[in-house]
């Protein structure tokens, strides 16, 4: 455990991650900084609700198995959290007002969180920092860090007066949501995510689970389009920040077989106007480096976009 004493807080510590205790504040921090903190600066609580809730095993926390380390002031306070997601990375959450523990959170996931890579016996870390971000890139310079060629993107949109276009679906297909309880349903959902982004991990369980369990799923935000055979061919998640009344867009997949009709800019359109009524005052949407999703995504009006890179260090 570390400790820094910072005037009117009294002395901050760090430790490790204990229980789900741990998960909820970390979850309320996340819900907290959104009205003040830049776009992009922390996860949307759905990325911490998916490494909870996305799980096969109902029972299972596998947060816990991760090294996270938080970050509290002398009265209870969380402040900060860092964890990684892949094999040799770090996210850092951390609340604006407390930026100034940021080089001591660095410091952690260099000490903690390094790992080789499987082509090389070298240490690697990757820590992500908007384009925006002037402190964490000077902290990364200062520590090592080069940044990389890997980028991501999130876009924003603010609903406001902004013109929203009614989804034109295909002919030969379908709209409607996901029935969560029904495990056809759910096993498509898994095949889709399996086809369209080149895996064969998921399952039908861990998405029930998620759907069951996540604060942040909203069912009639949940859209899928649908194959003249049945099959799933396009699906688009909304989850749902309530305290915030903000959209969140994932994921967002078409299967290979299905592509270039369409399918998946009718469920984002349709997503939109259901937001809308539902009273989000805004929305986001986050993906890496594909030039295909960023170009949807350009076309459907969002009104902002951030781009951030992966800086890396070699131990």
């Amino acid at each position: 455990m570390t400790t820094t004493t910072i005037p009117g807080d009294g002395a901050i510590t760090s430790r490790p991650m204990r229980d789900d205790q741990d998960f909820w504040r970390m979850r309320s921090l996340l819900i907290e900084t959104v009205p003040i903190a830049p776009i992009g600066l922390n996860w949307d609580m759905r990325r911490l609700d998916g490494k909870r809730f996305y799980n096969e095993n109902r029972e299972e926390n596998r947060l816990l198995a991760r090294p996270a380390q938080l970050w509290e002031t002398g009265g209870g306070r969380l402040v900060g959290f860092v964890l990684p997601e892949g094999r040799s990375d770090a996210h850092l959450n951390i609340h604006p007002d407390y930026r100034h523990l940021e080089g001591e959170m660095i410091d952690w996931a260099e000490a903690h969180l390094r790992r080789p890579m499987s082509d090389s016996d070298d240490l690697h870390l990757y820590i992500y920092a908007n384009e925006y971000d002037a402190l964490r890139q000077r902290l990364l310079t200062e520590r090592g860090f080069q940044q990389t060629e890997y980028w991501g993107m999130i876009r924003h949109m603010r609903f406001g007066a902004q013109p929203l276009a009614e989804p034109e679906l295909h002919a030969d297909y379908t709209l409607r949501t996901t029935q969560i309880n029904d495990r056809d349903d759910c096993q498509r959902i898994a095949d889709l995510l399996n086809a369209a982004f080149g895996r064969t991990f998921h399952n039908a369980l861990e998405y029930q689970n998620f759907c069951q369990l996540a604060p942040s799923f909203r069912q009639n935000l949940d859209l899928v389009a649908v194959a003249p055979d049945g099959a799933f061919a396009a699906y688009v998640g909304i989850p749902y920040d309530d305290a915030n009344r903000r959209g969140i867009f994932e994921p967002v997949c078409t299967h290979p077989d299905h592509q270039r009709k369409g399918l998946a800019k009718a469920l984002m359109q349709e997503g939109l106007l259901r937001l809308r009524a539902l009273g989000a005052v805004d929305v986001t949407v986050d993906t890496g480096d594909m030039t295909p999703a960023n170009r949807l995504y350009d076309s459907l009006g969002f009104t902002e976009a951030y781009r951030g890179f992966a800086w890396e260090k070699v131990f």
